[in-house]
């Protein structure tokens, strides 16, 4: 990770492709395009990787994820339970569909606690968005039962987390829906892309729609001539971003297949320092080794050793103090009345997150660093990394 240090011929193949066309839109001009529909070439091929029916590239992960809530019905009023461990762009899609970010705990998955779910359930429930942090799993198998359960829709937010599987089946398959990402530093990436994934025809329908102007795309090559079904907004993905992502995802399995080897290299040093303890994971087998997650003791011995790593080059993040990642530093999210543009009425609506208190996460992030693994590291790169780490931790 990122799919950015493969940068080679094949992405520039794929985006000459469509500078020769000089058709950069994803939708008609079929005359002039010579062929190439990059968008849809990427969806065909993300549905054979993950084995879904259907899939809706758009502009970014966060579009993808507003599309499938607008898709699956999610909006004013209902509750939506998420962690507080994930990007800012969870809560944010939560929030711009009208609904109500209702965080519950993790556990030492860094993922959704499925035994908390309970505790946050309400009349108001609608669904629940597990997000598969750092590469790897949550206990999906135990949410989605919760979820059956109590009747709530089960969405993923896998945008960490594209060529991970859980039992053999490829994250994003266990709900309504998934979303990725394929930002600029993603395991794959567009420059700046997304996708919702389903096996519902009705929630594809409505994604292709939504994120397009509400086009139901049946007029054929005469744009104009599209009816408009439902209201949408544009959330359209470029056929420049989409060739450069094509030829990123036929890399998939080379870039998980280097991911695996380098983090095994670091994992196995790592298991010999003393109190060290790795993040849990429910399907070690189906990790896409983005990242090796791994805890400290304590919150001080934590800090200690991100200081160390970072003295000796090997810096790591400290996801507790971290302003994008953690509830803690989520000032904008805390002072909702106040900082945002969103109808103050809409905000008075909304729980004082100031107020909420998520001890068991707190104590799981407090000790919890996470080194980003590479794929451009030589063989001694990797000597190298494991004789700054050893000499940082030994002594912590």
């Amino acid at each position: 990770m990122p799919g950015f240090e493969l940068f080679g011929d094949k992405e520039r193949k794929e985006v000459t492709d469509v500078l020769s066309t000089g058709v950069l839109m994803r939708y008609g001009f079929d005359g002039a395009r010579n062929g190439h529909y990059k968008a849809l070439e990427f969806e065909q091929t993300l549905c054979g990787i993950t084995g879904s029916a259907f899939s809706h590239l758009c502009s970014s992960g966060t579009a993808a994820l507003s599309t499938a809530m607008a898709a699956c019905g999610i909006g004013a009023g209902d509750e939506v339970i998420v962690p507080p461990f994930t990007f800012v762009a969870t809560f944010e899609a939560v929030l711009q569909a009208g609904a109500v970010p209702v965080f519950g705990e993790i556990d030492d998955t860094l993922c959704l606690n499925p035994d908390r779910l309970e505790a946050v359930l309400t009349p108001k429930t609608k669904a629940v968005i597990p997000v598969h942090m750092c590469g790897a799993m949550a206990r999906i198998d135990e949410i989605k039962h919760f979820c059956d359960r109590n009747g709530l829709m089960l969405l993923e937010d896998a945008c960490q987390s594209l060529g991970a599987t859980f039992q053999g089946n490829h994250l994003g398959r266990f709900g309504k829906a998934g979303c990725f990402s394929f930002d600029a530093v993603k395991t794959v990436t567009c420059g700046e892309g997304g996708a919702v994934i389903t096996d519902d025809q009705t929630v594809y329908d409505i994604c292709h729609q939504y994120a397009d102007h509400g086009h139901d795309h049946l007029g054929g090559p005469d744009r104009g001539a599209d009816d408009h079904p439902i209201l949408g907004i544009n959330y359209r993905i470029s056929e420049l971003n989409a060739a450069v992502g094509l030829a990123q995802l036929k890399k998939l399995d080379q870039i998980v297949t280097i991911q695996r080897k380098n983090k095994q290299a670091l994992k196995d040093a790592m298991t010999k320092l003393p109190g060290i303890s790795f993040r849990h994971l429910p399907d070690p087998s189906g990790d896409s080794a983005t990242f090796l997650s791994f805890m400290l003791p304590t919150g001080e011995k934590a800090r200690q050793a991100a200081k160390a790593l970072a003295e000796n080059q090997v810096p790591c993040p400290y996801w507790y103090d971290n302003n994008w990642h953690y509830f803690r530093k989520w000032d904008h999210l805390k002072n909702m009345i106040s900082a945002s543009p969103m109808p103050a009425q809409l905000c008075r609506n909304l729980p004082d997150y100031s107020k909420i208190h998520l001890p068991e996460s707190d104590a799981v992030m407090k000790r919890t660093l996470s080194m980003q693994i590479m794929l451009s590291w030589t063989d001694q790169d990797l000597e190298q990394r494991v004789a700054a780490i050893e000499k940082a931790l030994t002594n912590i």
